[in-house]
C-alpha cells in the first residue's frame, strides 16, 4: 500500500468535514460558532481553501466523536 498524497489526505478531510457535519445535523454556522471560528473560516475547512489547526481538527472529533485519524480515512 502506497502512503496517501498530501492532496489525497486534503481531498479526505474535506469529504470527511461534510460527511460527518451533515451525519450529525450541525449547520457550518453552528459548527462554526463551536469552534470560535467565523462560518467562512468553517466553509473554507469543508472547501479546502485553508485546513483547520489541530485544536480546532480536536475539537471536531471530540464533537463527532470520532478519532482524529477518521478525518483522514
Amino acid at each position: 500500500m502506497t502512503p496517501a498524497t498530501k492532496e489525497e489526505l486534503r481531498q479526505r478531510l474535506r469529504e470527511n468535514l461534510r460527511k460527518f457535519r451533515g451525519e450529525e445535523g450541525y449547520s457550518q454556522e453552528e459548527v462554526a460558532q463551536l469552534l470560535g471560528v467565523s462560518r467562512p473560516t468553517y466553509t473554507y475547512y469543508e472547501t479546502g481553501h485553508t485546513t483547520p489547526s489541530i485544536e480546532d481538527l480536536y475539537l471536531l472529533s471530540q464533537l463527532y466523536g470520532r478519532a482524529m485519524k477518521d478525518f483522514l480515512q
